[in-house]
């Protein structure tokens, strides 16, 4: 996984899925899918850049229709994630989704471990010789004018 530098394969992702019928909104039984995933992944701080673990944690209830017109009109009613039933449905790529989408997008400690550089200082800077300023030149065009 990209996300995590190539670290964290050895972490254990624990999962379950428990397939059952609900009923839906006329009260016919209806295929859904309780998914739950748990796992810590090593991940960049983006305040001090260094390793930070991130716990996800995802408990989503999903169901299923049978097209994909179906799935997306019901998808802003539904409380529940909508999927398409399908004979080639895969779960570990349905586990990896939904853990990619639970990563947070700015990964930070709460507390970093090391004091965060808020300035940036250029040693040389102060040494270096100072350039003539290009607007310099009209400032001095401008006064001759007006005499």
């Amino acid at each position: 996984m990209v996300e995590t530098n190539g670290l964290g394969a050895q972490n254990i992702l624990t999962w379950s899925a428990r397939f059952e019928l609900q009923p839906d909104a006329t009260g016919e039984p209806q295929v859904a899918l309780q998914l739950a995933v748990g796992v810590v992944l090593p991940l960049t701080c983006q305040r001090c850049l260094g390793p930070v673990d991130v716990a996800v944690q995802i408990d989503r209830l999903f169901k299923f229709v049978d097209t994909e017109a179906q799935a997306e009109l019901e998808d802003d009613e539904s409380p529940e994630d909508v999927l398409v039933s399908s004979r080639d449905f895969d779960l570990q790529a349905l586990i990896e989704d939904e853990v990619l989408m639970d990563l947070p997008v700015v990964p930070r400690h709460d507390t970093c471990p090391v004091a965060i550089k808020l300035a940036a200082a250029d040693v040389d800077f102060e040494d270096a010789p100072a350039k003539p300023n290009p607007f310099a030149v009209l400032a001095g065009l401008k006064d001759t004018d007006q005499t």
